[in-house]
């Protein structure tokens, strides 16, 4: 069954981020809505995916990962609490709905990557 994924790798300490925030949209009309928000397990991904079934659709989608909390957390930032990024937002088109799409976020402190994944 196609479906929607992500998980999260801490660049900076060369491990999975756990514990962050992450929240879906759909974008309609020029707005947002909101479909779920889920937190990073221990892994980093998501304990099942963000989208699948009959909500998997063509269109317009938003991530937002709140890396600033998870970097707040001086054990996460290697003791140093300044936060740069708070919120990576990902935009990104759904154009085939029998296909998986996986959209990976790797972050450090100052910077991030993205790209379509398997």
């Amino acid at each position: 069954m196609p479906k929607l994924t992500t998980h999260i790798l801490d660049t900076a300490r060369g491990k999975p981020a756990a514990g962050v925030d992450v929240a879906l949209f759909r974008l309609e009309n020029g707005e947002r809505k909101k479909l779920c928000e889920r937190k990073t397990n221990e892994d980093g991904r998501m304990d099942g995916a963000l989208m699948e079934g009959a909500e998997f659709r063509p269109g317009e989608y938003e991530l937002d990962f709140s890396v600033g909390e998870y970097f707040g957390n001086s054990n996460n930032a290697g003791g140093d609490a300044d936060t740069f990024l708070g919120v990576v937002t990902v935009r990104f088109r759904i154009n085939d709905a029998n296909a998986n799409y996986h959209i990976p976020l790797l972050v450090s402190p100052y910077g991030y990557t993205t790209y379509r994944g398997s």
